[in-house]
């Protein structure tokens, strides 16, 4: 990261490791999400939180550069580690995806290849950024998704997607993207295919990353419990619109805006463990 300079003090000051100023994100020239910003510093966890359609899965794919077609970052900048990614030419985008951000995608078994087998896909991802053996790969692969609850992991390295239940797809593509130690971790909705008890695991390992690697991540959910538990700062947005930021304890517990106390207000509070 570089410095950003100074502050009022004298002291040096560091560019947050990941900036969106302004972003406005339109489809076929239709705005879906309007003029949010927001900093997030290396080891920062932020919460994403909103109704369906509020704009949040929408955020953390221009980050990574999958809009798709007709999708297109309009208006504002999107810098990682001081590099604007809206600007990048995809080939120096696709370097990043990966080893520095990584992401798990809402639905992961979409995700996958239905004709190679997990432990393959994982290899390939893997071996596309470094040095690495398939057994290595599997191995590293192994100890990772024991920790998330996937306690036979060999049978789920030689299995091919469509032959694993949601849930476990889904802590494949946990496991997936936490391998490669990403600076910024994009997760969408990623314990919405887990029971609770699963869910607890994931949280711990995820929270572990932050702890270890100094990991950031941006958690988009409606699992207000996760929030609680994991995030540092929470953003809340209703139709593409910024309705509220601020530390996660002010946003959840004593939040003054109307919007995001209804919400609150819906859903079940968890408390912080």
């Amino acid at each position: 990261m570089k410095n950003n300079g100074t502050d009022t003090e004298g002291r040096l000051t560091m560019e947050p490791l990941l900036r969106v100023e302004h972003v406005t994100i339109c489809y076929n020239g239709k705005p879906v999400v309007q003029d949010v910003s927001f900093n997030l510093n290396q080891g920062e966890i932020l919460g994403v939180v909103g109704e369906s359609g509020s704009g949040k899965s929408t955020i953390i794919k221009a980050i990574m550069g999958l809009l798709g077609g007709g999708g297109m970052v309009t208006r504002g900048d999107i810098y990682y580690k001081g590099q604007n990614v809206v600007d990048m030419p995809e080939k120096e985008q696709r370097k990043l995806l990966g080893p520095e951000i990584g992401m798990v995608f809402q639905d992961c078994e979409a995700a996958l290849c239905p004709i190679r087998t997990v432990g393959a896909q994982i290899y390939e991802s893997l071996s596309e950024h470094e040095s690495i053996t398939k057994k290595e790969a599997c191995e590293r692969a192994g100890a990772l998704m024991k920790k998330i609850g996937l306690e036979d992991y060999e049978r789920v390295l030689n299995s091919y997607p469509f032959e694993l239940s949601g849930g476990m797809n889904q802590r494949v593509g946990i496991c997936t993207a936490m391998l490669m130690k990403p600076s910024l971790l994009l997760a969408d909705e990623p314990t919405s295919a887990l029971d609770v008890t699963v869910q607890k695991r994931v949280v711990e390992e995820m929270k572990l990353m932050r702890q270890d690697y100094g990991t950031a991540m941006i958690l988009v959910t409606h699992n207000i419990g996760v929030v609680g538990a994991m995030a540092d700062q929470v953003l809340v947005l209703k139709n593409g619109n910024v309705m509220e930021y601020g530390s996660t304890d002010h946003v959840l517990n004593h939040s003054e805006n109307e919007y995001t106390r209804k919400l609150m207000d819906s859903v079940l509070h968890l408390r912080r463990g």
